[in-house]
């Protein structure tokens, strides 16, 4: 079983390792709220189409609440505030400090499933949080800005959106779990995303910015994969479990995120920026392997 979940888990975060660079993209024309809202209400029509295709089993009250708190990590939380952060700090800068989530998805599951790890598991999470706002710190011009603070709220939103996902996954499935967490959302999607149309503009109308194909195409790989389809692959890896082994494959997206920036982007990786996204890999590795 081990093997599938591993494997599962894998093709999940490269397709989430795109996800910085490419909002990065997108924010450059349109509103952060609307990259972070936009892509979940057209990623929730396409769930509501499978969802009515197939018809899936309803859930019940008790799973509808916990796809409340699954969807306000994944579809509404990690989005819009990592959109937030991205319109003021580079891909590379975001992907580093969202590097300490395959360990605060390790404090998330042991908080949820009541498991009483070593001492040596809240030290090492703690040096990853560290580590990462060291980063946050020498990064920028002093302490950590806003930004950063955005994207710590960010990692915090997607370590319960995927530790309660994945238990959730077990009783309703990988791809019926983000289906029905995006349409339990949708109206607070929908909502912001017309707000944000409505406050400020579309882009190429009046004196907004035009989008070009690369700003489309960022969009619509955030709502296509990032919002939907990567939780197919990474949720059925979670439930297959072990649910502390798979997480440890998180530890590959910040690396690779790091080299879409570069290659995507033309984004340098400074010494700061290799030297802070090994010490976040290699305390969340510290941290996961000591559960």
């Amino acid at each position: 079983m081990r093997a599938p979940g591993l494997a599962w888990g894998l093709l999940g975060v490269a397709a989430f390792s795109l996800t910085v660079p490419l909002t990065r993209v997108a924010v450059e024309v349109f509103s952060p709220w609307l990259v972070g809202a936009g892509r979940a209400v057209l990623a929730a029509c396409l769930a509501g189409l499978l969802l009515r295709t197939t018809r899936a089993r309803l859930p019940d009250l008790r799973q509808a609440l916990r796809l409340v708190v699954v969807g306000g990590g994944v579809v509404l939380g990690f989005p819009l505030l990592t959109s937030l952060a991205l319109t003021a700090v580079p891909a590379a800068h975001g992907a580093v400090v969202v590097g300490v989530l395959p360990a605060a998805t390790a404090v998330a599951v042991v908080l949820r499933t009541g498991e009483r790890p070593s001492r040596r598991f809240w030290v090492a999470a703690t040096c990853g949080l560290g580590a990462a706002m060291v980063f946050a710190a020498r990064g920028g011009v002093g302490p950590p800005a806003l930004a950063d603070l955005l994207l710590l709220g960010a990692v915090l939103a997607a370590a319960i959106g995927y530790a309660e996902g994945g238990l959730l996954a077990r009783e309703l499935g990988a791809w019926q779990t983000v289906s029905w967490a995006l349409v339990c959302c949708l109206p607070a999607t929908l909502a912001l995303a017309s707000w944000s149309v409505v406050a400020q503009g579309v882009p190429g109308l009046g004196d907004q910015p035009d989008a070009g194909p690369q700003h489309w195409a960022s969009l619509g790989y955030l709502a296509l994969v990032s919002a939907y389809l990567g939780f197919f692959a990474w949720y059925r890896g979670l439930a297959l479990g072990p649910m502390t082994t798979v997480s440890q494959v998180q530890l590959a997206q910040p690396v690779l995120s790091l080299v879409w920036a570069a290659l995507l982007l033309g984004e340098p990786l400074s010494p700061t920026t290799i030297g802070g996204a090994g010490l976040v890999v290699l305390s969340a590795g510290w941290a996961v392997r000591s559960r």
